[in-house]
């Protein structure tokens, strides 16, 4: 999808749910038009259950020259969805905030060879709390996530990130 949108001119954000449930669709097809590289990436589906996004997503669009998952691709979308955890948790609490990746690093276990689901979760039960916590008496905050790129059965990827919420 081309954009129109000049570097440096925000995107519009996407209202917020009205009774704290976002339609994921909806949410996907604005992600797409935010980020134009989103178009691109094969995400097939996006669901979400307690504190897990999940994304089913196909190879074909990060196809390598060895026919596997491109390294970069794979890193940019486990990113990508450590920002849309953050995002989509602070929507059903009823708040519009920046957020940015931090850190973030990757393992690499085994070659993606097939179409793969990605699950991001807190990296600790207690970071949503403890984030929270923080955006209340602080204004802003940080959390650290766990990507986890299956490919069939098989962990292919573990990644981590850590998001800042800004005031």
């Amino acid at each position: 999808m081309a954009t129109s949108r000049k570097p440096g001119t925000a995107h519009p954000r996407l209202p917020l749910p009205e009774k704290g449930q976002d339609d994921l669709d909806a949410f996907q097809r604005w992600l797409e038009e935010a980020i134009p590289m989103v178009a691109a990436l094969g995400l097939q589906k996006m669901s979400q259950s307690n504190d897990h996004l999940a994304w089913e997503l196909a190879l074909a669009p990060s196809l390598n020259d060895k026919g596997t998952g491109f390294g970069g691709a794979l890193t940019a979308q486990t990113t990508l969805l450590g920002w849309c955890w953050v995002t989509l948790w602070l929507r059903k609490r009823g708040l519009a905030r920046d957020v940015v990746v931090a850190e973030a690093s990757q393992r690499f276990l085994a070659p993606v060879t097939d179409d793969y689901r990605l699950v991001c979760q807190p990296a600790d039960p207690n970071g949503p709390e403890a984030l929270a916590a923080r955006l209340e008496s602080r204004g802003k905050g940080r959390i650290a996530l766990v990507q986890t790129l299956y490919c069939r059965d098989v962990v292919c990827l573990e990644a981590t990130g850590t998001y800042a919420v800004l005031p």
